[in-house]
């Protein structure tokens, strides 16, 4: 039932795309749409643009790719500090104060260039309160920009209010989706969301790292064209 839900809502969003996600779209990704052979059972493959409710609804029963992504605004400073929270965060004083969640913006520099997780454990998050409910399509990660610190492999959690559980992204065999992080300290690597979230929060949840878990990152939403 959950999943038939998240599919209407995708459906909803998607045929919106256009009004909510069309201004100031200059980011470089250039993923197109997907086609799922439902029948043969086969991966989603790249075509045209989905375009009609029938085959847009069709798209989603498939794990579809977002037609197009722009980001949502982490590095370019319109996502806001107060959006951007983590665990224990009222424990980030003294020297942890300059490595705050906020921190943790792409191609960030200088002292306080990330997040930089207090504790090295399993339990750490760090999470977007996107402020309404999105279409998130991608996830871009980089580490520590002055040592080499990162997350290495992670995991995902949403939730389309703060009244609801959080649910974990899960891959097709129904297992929680282990995301494939860095490797240094200073390349970006893209994880897209096959189908894409929908949901107001996203929590990434670190599960491996290098040295300390160290976090900049970018979000992308979903678009239905490329504007």
């Amino acid at each position: 039932m959950a999943l038939n839900v998240q599919r209407f809502l995708l459906a909803l969003l998607l045929l919106g795309a256009n009004g909510m996600f069309s201004v100031g779209v200059t980011e470089a990704w250039t993923s197109r749409a997907c086609k799922c052979d439902c029948e043969g059972a086969e991966s989603p493959t790249e075509f045209s643009p989905i375009r009609t409710s029938s085959s847009l609804v069709r798209g989603v029963d498939c794990m579809p790719e977002c037609p197009y992504h722009r980001p949502l605004g982490f590095e370019a400073g319109s996502v806001s500090p107060e959006q951007i929270t983590c665990s224990n965060q009222d424990q980030y004083t003294g020297w942890f104060s300059s490595w705050l969640p906020s921190r943790a913006r792409l191609n960030s520099q200088g002292f306080g260039c990330a997040w930089l997780s207090k504790f090295q454990d399993n339990n750490q998050w760090l999470q977007v309160d996107l402020k309404e409910v999105m279409v998130v399509s991608g996830i871009l990660t980089q580490g520590r920009c002055d040592a080499d610190e990162w997350v290495t492999k992670y995991s995902v959690q949403y939730r389309t209010n703060d009244k609801l559980n959080w649910i974990y992204y899960k891959d097709q065999t129904g297992n929680n989706r282990v995301f494939y992080g860095n490797a240094d300290r200073s390349s970006s690597v893209q994880n897209l969301l096959r189908p894409p979230i929908v949901a107001r929060y996203i929590r990434i949840l670190p599960l491996g790292w290098h040295t300390r878990i160290a976090v900049r990152m970018e979000l992308l939403l979903c678009m239905n064209k490329c504007v």
